[in-house]
């Protein structure tokens, strides 16, 4: 193989291995030259990029096009306090007031509309549902996005949110390992610090993760320090210890794990974000998340390609990842076909299918209330 080649490869594999945001509600000069220089793994839209079904629809399928290789389309659709198609379709319901209602058939349900609203405009996947347990001490941070401070209760919601989300032909991601229960702190401004002995977040944060670990497509890693666990203050995201020695070593998890959007302050106190990407990759990560500035999204490409260059482990690291994000994408039939644009008609019958549930939902939480 030449130096061309091998540089040519090398992009190629890198690109893979970054799903990136922008700005803006459709496709410009300058985007098209980004996307066309880095050939993402896929991107991620959101409230700021989403204006109309049929605009978003667009928006996506112009991203497709310039890449051959298929891409991940993401969105974060929780419901609730998360909802980025509240405007352009209807509200969905939070999380915690579909588990309120107390019935598995409406937490898939939940799932499968949230999926199929995805799926309407072009999504293939989807950053939820959250796993964390809805412990007190983060309940400022998490809120409703959040539905039990059980495990398993957490567990029944979470793999029928999924199986949901599958009727719709959209993947879903489990979020955020190890677990932001007992975070005090918003990892999107500060680095929460969990003084959690490992017995306990065994038994209880890690629990969903290990119950579902084949049923999670994606494994979304926060920025949050465990040092009871790991000795140190590094990032979970960074974190060689959580993410191949826990989630891939001792819990045996196959999918593909993502980091949470490295934009956020909780891992920028800890370092760089392109430094941040290439330990995200180095600890045993597949994708790194980049939300927004072009310049992190490029900082990043250009230093995992350089370290790649350099590193000889880092390069196989690059490369194992870049070959496992590829055979999953393969795998997946959702990514192969993109929608047709979404029909009014089929918006309105959503946005009343959405409605309904959101009553069915308030209803059943009041007569689970009353029977209490």
């Amino acid at each position: 193989m030449t130096r061309d080649t091998h540089n040519t490869e090398l992009r190629k594999q890198v690109g893979q291995l970054i799903v990136m945001g922008f700005d803006g509600t459709e496709m410009s000069s300058r985007l098209e030259s980004l996307i066309t220089r880095i050939r993402p793994g896929g991107i991620v839209l959101f409230a700021r990029n989403i204006v109309t079904p049929q605009q978003t629809h667009e928006l996506l399928k112009s991203c497709q096009k310039l890449v051959s290789t298929p891409m991940f389309l993401c969105v974060d659709m929780e419901g609730g306090l998360v909802d980025r198609l509240k405007k352009a379709i209807t509200p969905a319901p939070s999380p915690e007031a579909v588990f309120r209602a107390g019935d598995r058939k409406l937490f898939r349900k939940h799932g499968r509309l949230i999926g199929a609203e995805c799926r309407a405009v072009g999504f293939n996947v989807d950053f939820a549902p959250v796993s964390d347990l809805a412990f007190e001490a983060s309940r400022s941070v998490m809120a409703s996005r959040a539905v039990s401070a059980s495990p398993k209760e957490t567990v029944v919601y979470v793999r029928e949110f999924l199986r949901g989300l599958g009727d719709a032909g959209v993947l879903g991601c489990g979020k955020h390992f190890p677990g932001l229960g007992e975070g005090k702190l918003d990892s999107h401004h500060d680095l929460p610090v969990i003084e959690k002995p490992w017995k306990k977040l065994w038994a209880e944060d890690l629990y969903p993760y290990r119950a579902l670990r084949r049923d999670y497509p994606f494994v979304m890693v926060c920025h949050a320090a465990y040092p009871a666990v790991t000795k140190n203050r590094t990032p979970a995201s960074m974190s060689p210890d959580w993410i191949t020695g826990v989630l891939r070593n001792k819990i045996g998890y196959r999918g593909l794990v993502i980091s949470d959007d490295l934009e956020m302050g909780g891992v920028l106190t800890a370092a760089t974000i392109q430094d941040a990407a290439a330990e995200h990759i180095a600890a045993g990560g597949d994708i790194a998340l980049i939300c927004h500035r072009e310049d992190f999204i490029v900082n990043a490409y250009e230093t995992m390609i350089q370290r790649a260059e350099t590193d000889r482990r880092f390069a196989r690291r690059v490369k194992e990842s870049a070959q496992r994000v590829l055979a999953f994408k393969k795998k997946a039939r959702g990514l192969k076909r993109f929608p047709p644009p979404p029909k009014p008609q089929a918006i309105e019958r959503l946005t009343r299918q959405l409605w309904e549930f959101s009553e069915q939902v308030r209803l059943d939480a009041l007569g689970q209330e009353e029977q209490a």
